[in-house]
């Protein structure tokens, strides 16, 4: 114990000048805690309710871009990279962004996909051309 230094009886070198001895409050990190709480449920509620919306914006673009993508590469026989410039000029909304192209050169199919959302596919017949898969 230090000289000059009184405490009073319960307190200790740590706690001094606390209310009953307690220890010290520590405010900020639970307030910093709540917050970041609160930002992740609102952000999880918005999440929910924009979710169908967001699914059916991400079908709609999977499925316009599978069918341009398929014209592009079978018919036009151009590469998928070109293709996939062709379906950014569409302005197809926030999932234009997000759509990926791949392609199974043996069955002739071109897929469309938003990551978590939606995959739609359309697939070159000589005699049909291209047509998109039913939609579940």
């Amino acid at each position: 114990m230090a000289t000059g230094t009184s405490y009073r009886t319960g307190d200790s070198p740590g706690t001094q000048g606390t209310p009953g001895g307690a220890y010290p409050v520590r405010q900020p990190s639970r307030w910093l805690r709540n917050l970041l709480l609160i930002g992740l449920v609102m952000l999880a509620l918005l999440l929910a309710f924009s979710w169908r919306g967001l699914r059916q914006e991400a079908m709609v673009s999977t499925s316009y871009g599978a069918q341009v993508a398929c014209a592009c590469r079978f018919v036009s026989r151009q590469e998928l990279g070109t293709c996939k410039s062709r379906i950014a000029l569409a302005g197809l909304g926030r999932t234009a962004s997000l759509l990926s192209l791949s392609e199974d050169a043996e069955t002739r199919t071109v897929t469309a996909s938003v990551p978590l959302l939606a995959s739609q596919s359309a697939s070159f017949a000589a005699d049909r051309g291209c047509q998109l898969e039913a939609w579940n």
